[in-house]
């Protein structure tokens, strides 16, 4: 397997706090790799790390397989990134300051910084110090993509964007992974992960909880149904849907049509076998979003 980012017990420690915890990761080539966490769960640590920014306490990891401890520059080039704290202050247009960078990351495509500036409607010819909070990300949204690296790495990506700009972000995100490149990014915008990722990293504590691609994560989540059956009786519908693991908060309602409600944890298989023999009318299963099957693990994990 050939993979753009991989590490192997990656830790670092603060001091007495552990920022990260023994991290095992591995990351495709050409894949688009999401790290979901709350504030302090170790995402812009895990970014700094593999760009050299910060040096890992023990264990280790590569990049394009490259330590980036030894890659130096060279590795750099490669990459395009956006930290989390963009920091875009002086008296230059954004056109100068992206010169700047280009000197700096390598090769950029004729009409390339022109082109993204165009899709994010960014003007270059305005001073950086003038530019507002969602226009500073759109500068750096530039610097990072417009060298076309191999791997690009994303803090927070659409950080003071406005819903438009969020999707013309995603579709670059789709031309990138089509042109071989790797995107690894990291995000309190679920959304923004369940739409652009082909795998998820949840955080919490410097540790990863699960890995797993956006359809495993809604399958694991917890799930409303809400079923509708004639021609039974509620006590045996009752007595037959109590039996199942899977089935909590049960509800079961009398009448001509006997109404269920429930939640249900994991996969229905169990559940759709159970009221096969039955006459039924609707179900209803209220489809999770990435952002309740992230909550759930948070909610499993801190009971443990």
């Amino acid at each position: 397997m050939n993979y753009a980012i991989h590490t192997t017990a990656l830790t670092k420690r603060f001091g007495s706090h552990t920022a990260l915890d023994g991290m095992d990761l591995a990351v495709e080539t050409g894949s688009v790799f999401g790290m979901i966490g709350p504030n302090g769960a170790g995402k812009t640590t895990t970014m700094r790390l593999l760009l050299d920014i910060i040096r890992p306490t023990s264990g280790r990891a590569t990049v394009l397989g490259r330590s980036p401890l030894e890659g130096g520059a060279y590795l750099r080039t490669d990459i395009g990134y956006l930290p989390g704290e963009l920091l875009l202050e002086g008296r230059v247009t954004g056109r100068s300051l992206l010169k700047h960078y280009a000197e700096i990351s390598g090769h950029v495509p004729r009409g390339r910084i022109d082109e993204l500036a165009e899709r994010l409607g960014l003007d270059l010819t305005r001073h950086v110090r003038k530019l507002s909070k969602g226009n500073k990300q759109k500068l750096g949204l530039v610097q990072a993509f417009m060298h076309e690296p191999k791997l690009l790495v994303l803090d927070e990506p659409t950080s003071g964007l406005d819903p438009l700009m969020q999707q013309e972000f995603l579709s670059m995100v789709r031309e990138a992974q089509h042109n071989g490149q790797t995107v690894f990014l990291s995000s309190h915008m679920l959304s923004e992960i369940q739409s652009a990722a082909d795998q998820v990293a949840v955080l919490r504590n410097g540790k990863i909880v699960t890995v797993g691609d956006v359809a495993s994560l809604r399958a694991s989540a917890v799930r409303r149904v809400v079923i509708d059956f004639t021609d039974v009786s509620a006590d045996h519908i009752r007595t037959t849907l109590v039996a199942l693991p899977q089935l909590d908060d049960l509800t079961v309602v009398d009448g001509d049509i006997v109404q269920v409600t429930g939640t249900v944890e994991g996969h229905i298989d169990a559940l759709v076998k159970a009221i096969a023999p039955f006459h039924v009318v609707d179900l209803r299963v209220e489809e999770q979003d990435l952002e309740s099957s992230v909550i759930n693990l948070y909610a499993n994990e801190a009971k443990k």
